[in-house]
């Protein structure tokens, strides 16, 4: 009886020994890892600007550099932790908001406030002169300023909440494919 026992004991000591030891950590290079091996943004880094709600050091490439996370287990060969910065996507902004645009065209769209704002001043002097083209234009630059045709001059983007409507354009040529659906 105290030999199973002692025995028990023994192999129960064994194999939690064995278990905490099998934490072993394989040091990759972080720039390889495939999706699922990595969190990024890391979940607990503030990486959303207030002011632009983009991440923060978006550029005018629409990219961020951005920390992110290795899975458990992986070590970056970069930084010697489990952390590493990776580039996303983001829409660069110079501060022209979404909604001051959109009643700026709303309410004084005939005297060209919108395209001033913008930084379209040629057509925002027409509009002023015109009247806003008799009210046609101010109702067509409402359409294009609402679906987000048209924006800010510079090439920037609107500033918008970062979980909010935001319109993606999307173009194609006579490269683009198009995958055939079962009801076509």
């Amino acid at each position: 009886m105290t030999v199973s026992l002692l025995l028990f004991i023994f192999i129960y000591l064994f194999s939690f020994d064995t278990v905490t030891s099998s934490d072993h950590s394989y040091e990759v290079n972080c720039s390889t890892l495939r999706m699922g091996q990595y969190i990024c943004p890391h979940p607990d880094e503030n990486y959303i600007d207030l002011k632009t709600q983009q991440p923060k050091g978006c550029t005018k490439n629409n990219q961020a550099k951005v920390v992110c996370l290795a899975a458990e287990g992986l070590i970056c060969s970069e930084t010697k932790n489990n952390t590493f910065k990776k580039d996303i996507p983001c829409k660069w902004t110079n501060g022209y908001s979404f909604e001051t645009t959109v009643l700026l065209s709303v309410f004084l769209g005939m005297f060209g406030a919108d395209r001033f704002y913008l930084g379209y001043p040629a057509i925002g002097l027409l509009k002023l002169c015109t009247l806003g083209f008799l009210f046609l234009g101010q109702f067509c630059d409402l359409i294009l300023i609402t679906t987000q045709i048209v924006g800010p001059a510079d090439g920037s983007h609107y500033v918008m909440p970062y979980y909010g409507a935001e319109i993606n354009i999307m173009t194609c040529d006579n490269f683009t494919y198009k995958v055939p659906q079962l009801d076509w």
